[in-house]
């Protein structure tokens, strides 16, 4: 059995990794492709790793969940805010299938370029990962079916809410919680908090004001 099913294995065991298109995206999208070659040795290690820029590839059973949370489906359009060495928008590139599309955004150019061939590595096709300026925050004027956000924001950002169509999902870590928001058909928001994580944090330099749930 090879490392990357064993970590399969061991996230199925767990509870936290339960649909087919997500599984099948953890068998297509190997972890080792999306670490540097210093790190081959702990790349099926439950665990983050350094990417360098002081930024990680997250821990698979902490993707596991937010990418549970999120349900991406055959052909929905996903934006991926933060998207550091690809794997994550790797992972929702096949699960949305060739129908769908996956666009990731990062601040770091360094990282754009990592995660770009990191992409090519995995032989995804139907994802891009553009520079974004720290004072933007995703991509304003444009709607997405899956909003994923893998960095802790300090508030929640109501500016993302803009960009979710009607019946689509955010997924964000805010402070050490992870964040589930629909976005109802009357256009209301409909939240659901697990806590107990930590994130790198979000790099962000817009003001905007955020939205409390009571």
């Amino acid at each position: 059995m090879s490392g990357n099913e064993q970590l399969i294995n061991h996230l199925v065991a767990a509870g936290v990794l339960r649909s087919p298109s997500l599984i099948n995206a953890f068998h297509v999208c190997d972890r080792i492709l999306f670490i540097p070659d210093t790190l081959y040795a702990y790349a099926y290690e439950d665990r983050p790793l350094p990417i360098g820029k002081a930024q990680t590839i997250s821990q698979p059973y902490t993707v596991a969940i937010m990418l549970e949370l999120l349900h991406p489906r055959i052909g929905d359009t996903v934006l991926d805010i933060g998207s550091g060495s690809g794997w994550t928008t790797a992972l929702l590139a096949t699960a949305v299938g060739p129908e769908g599309f996956v666009e990731g955004v990062e601040i770091i150019p360094h990282l754009v370029k990592y995660g770009r061939e990191s992409l090519q590595k995995a032989h995804i096709h139907n994802a891009a990962i553009t520079l974004s300026p720290p004072s933007v925050l995703g991509k304003p004027g444009k709607l997405y079916d899956r909003i994923l956000v893998s960095a802790s924001a300090s508030e929640m950002p109501r500016t993302l809410f803009d960009q979710l169509k009607v019946g689509g999902i955010l997924v964000i870590p805010v402070k050490n919680s992870i964040w589930r928001i629909t976005k109802k058909e009357d256009g209301t928001l409909a939240p659901y908090e697990l806590p107990g994580f930590r994130f790198v944090p979000l790099i962000l330099s817009y003001n905007a004001r955020p939205l409390r749930f009571p």
